[in-house]
């Protein structure tokens, strides 16, 4: 996760390419049978790191496969499964964006209508906020087209 959050800070910084080349070593790395929260993860940022919109959706359906395969034992013994429910808007919120811009919108409205209902789980903080807001101004979009 550390190695994940060093590389997040590149693509954040604007070095696209050098962070999907340190994404792609690391899924490697973990493998497609790795732990779930690290492959959710990094697929979840790799998906942000993407310039064609078929990747990125292809990223953010990983992000959400790896999610649902988290088992309640491997949550409880890192304590993460209110941070999962917590990232479970945010997945969906994405997958929405990205059938937007591949100009799918039933399958936009489908994640779109899951990231609200899965809201709930949010806190009343700055992520939790800033997820609600994305929502609805998706949401608006969505209604104008």
């Amino acid at each position: 996760m550390t190695r994940i959050g060093q590389t997040m800070m590149l693509l954040h910084g604007g070095d696209r390419e050098e962070a999907r080349n340190r994404f792609g070593q690391l899924w490697t790395q973990i493998g497609a049978d790795g732990d779930p929260l690290h492959r959710c993860t990094l697929a979840h940022y790799m998906a942000d790191a993407q310039d064609d919109p078929d990747d990125e959706l292809a990223w953010d359906l990983r992000a959400l496969t790896a999610a649902e395969g988290l088992s309640g034992e491997r949550l409880a013994r890192h304590d993460s499964a209110v941070a999962l429910r917590a990232l479970y808007p945010s997945l969906h919120l994405n997958l929405a964006a990205d059938y937007v811009k591949l100009r799918r919108p039933q399958e936009a409205r489908i994640h779109l209508d899951r990231a609200r209902a899965a809201s709930d789980a949010l806190d009343d903080d700055g992520y939790g906020i800033g997820v609600r807001a994305a929502i609805d101004r998706l949401d608006r979009r969505l209604r104008a087209e």
